[in-house]
């Protein structure tokens, strides 16, 4: 299995979590298999800056991640990962390593849109 993670830094298991995570600087993918961690790659988000609706689902789904990690996300995002089949799962905080933890012990296990998704999409923002 594959998880991204969006982060603020590229350290890996020690990265910080990015609670905006179409914008954040980074992503973090950790392969694991049996919830061990087997390989971890990070890298810098090409959308960061600017990016349309689906674009980083799309990316992130072009790197083969099974599930993606972050602080926050917006409903269409949410959307977006469930066809293409990635499990989106949000109020991820502090490192990658207390995230992955957390996602194993099942405390993080499902996705919830932004509170102020709605509020900055009326005002032409768009999380994702």
């Amino acid at each position: 299995m594959k998880i991204a993670i969006s982060t603020e830094d590229k350290n890996g298991l020690d990265s910080r979590i990015s609670h905006h995570f179409g914008r954040c600087p980074c992503y973090v993918l950790v392969e694991v298999d049996d919830q061990q961690v087997q390989a971890v790659f990070s890298m810098d988000n090409p959308y960061a800056q600017q990016h349309q609706p689906g674009m980083v689902p799309g990316f992130i789904k072009s790197q083969g991640a099974d599930v993606m990690l972050s602080g926050g996300m917006g409903r269409r995002a949410i959307t977006f990962f469930e066809q293409y089949g990635i499990q989106a799962v949000t109020g991820a905080n502090g490192t990658v390593q207390s995230a992955l933890e957390a996602y194993f012990n099942g405390q993080l296990n499902a996705a919830e849109p932004c509170r102020d998704s709605v509020e900055h999409h009326k005002h032409g923002h768009q999380h994702n």
